[in-house]
């Protein structure tokens, strides 16, 4: 908390009056960066002209969203999920509204290509959610074979 009071330059007094608690900030820390990380995974979606590309377009952001100055070597809500074997309500909320966003974007990607695409979102993020804790064996652990994986899902699953 002392690195974050002196970098904002503000006082314990004027941080606790916009966050009830520590947990406070680090769950408006995780909701900042989600909606940091949908804006680059939207923006690589949106550059995909095949449904399939679209899918796999979410590793494409990956390795944009690591390339950012704010970018990191991991997910940071993996991060926060690990930090607590009993998260408080504010990061466990958090952490859940970015598992379901996730799951829920990642269902309609795959819905024209597939049956069950609930069944296909749940093992496509089981392999992002993987590469992404790889980053921490290997800082520069590469997506490709998580996109290989996803390929094969996909035409394993594909109608």
């Amino acid at each position: 908390m002392d690195a974050v009071l002196r970098r904002a330059g503000i006082s314990t007094a004027t941080l606790y009056r916009g966050f009830d608690s520590k947990e406070g900030l680090v769950a408006a820390a995780l909701e900042r960066r989600q909606r940091a990380w949908i804006e680059v995974r939207d923006a690589a979606i949106a550059r995909s002209r095949t449904d399939e590309e679209r899918v796999l377009a979410v590793f494409d952001a990956l390795d944009e969203f690591r390339a950012r100055p704010t970018g990191s070597r991991w997910c940071a809500f993996l991060g926060a999920a690990a930090e607590y074997a009993d998260a408080p309500p504010e990061i466990a909320a958090a952490v859940q509204a970015d598992t379901d966003a996730f799951r829920t974007r990642l269902s309609a990607l795959v819905a024209p290509l597939v049956d069950d695409p609930d069944a296909l979102a749940d093992q496509l993020l089981l392999v992002i959610t993987g590469d992404l804790a790889m980053r921490l064996r290997r800082p520069t652990h590469p997506t490709s074979t998580a996109r290989a994986i996803a390929s094969a899902l996909l035409a394993q699953a594909s109608r």
